[in-house]
């Protein structure tokens, strides 16, 4: 299931650099750069089980609060299925539409925002907010933590995918409760993410709302502090033009 590493091993347990070499921290970074949402680009070529299994685990690794790993990855083939939440797809999609006006509204009817068919696999994946009972490590405080948790699973996994060569597409234009009904989700699983995922025949330069005209990145000088909200860090306007060449 994993791939070949560089990592010599200790006592059976992977021994990870204090920094990685140089060609390895450009890839992480590249990778990083180059993920996309994909909704347009997908083949029908199915994912060896394989490369899905690396993808899956890779996401079963993100860092948690309290290591509660309150995830859990649902992954749909069947088109019956993906046919019915794409017509909870079209019937919540309708409902947005209206949220807009003018020329908004043209554009909006224009985008593409999902691949649930065109996709050969789709991944549902859910927040067990009970998982190891109600006192958890580090959550006494910040309850959401388990949700913000499963986010960091979701960011591993698109990174994963984009390094395996496979887009992924997170469409929350869903009703979750029509989602939950159709895939038989237990009632205390909170529905996080929607995720279609597949081979692609290319991989956009920059963001498809961001070449659509919908919005533009911000710069980073825009959302970033130091010490007291508000205050900008040293520098900020020679780190926007450092990152320029990154901001796709």
């Amino acid at each position: 299931m994993r791939l070949e590493s560089v990592l010599e091993r200790t006592n059976g347990l992977p021994r990870y650099p204090a920094r990685f070499p140089a060609m390895q921290r450009k890839a992480l970074y590249d990778v990083i750069y180059a993920r996309r949402d994909i909704r347009a680009q997908f083949l029908p070529d199915p994912i060896q089980p394989e490369m899905l299994r690396r993808v899956l685990d890779a996401a079963h690794h993100a860092g948690s609060v309290g290591f509660m790993q309150p995830w859990n990855f649902l992954v749909i083939t069947d088109r019956q299925l993906r046919e019915q939440i794409w017509n909870s797809f079209q019937k919540e999609n309708r409902k947005a539409e209206q949220k807009f006006s003018g020329a908004r509204r043209k554009l909006y009817r224009g985008l593409k925002l999902e691949g649930i068919l065109e996709s050969p696999a789709n991944i549902c994946i859910t927040c067990d907010r009970d998982r190891h009972g109600p006192q958890v490590l580090g959550r006494n405080s910040m309850r959401s933590t388990d949700l913000y948790s499963t986010c960091c699973a979701i960011q591993n996994l698109w990174l994963a995918a984009r390094a395996e060569g496979l887009g992924v597409g997170w469409v929350s234009i869903l009703n979750p409760r029509a989602v939950k009904r159709i895939l038989r989700i237990p009632p205390k699983h909170q529905l996080v993410a929607y995720l279609c995922i597949g081979h692609v025949r290319e991989f956009p330069p920059a963001p498809d709302l961001e070449r659509a005209g919908w919005l533009k990145r911000l710069p980073l000088s825009s959302v970033t502090f130091s010490e007291q909200w508000g205050h900008p860090l040293p520098d900020n306007d020679n780190a926007d033009r450092k990152t320029k060449a990154g901001d796709k």
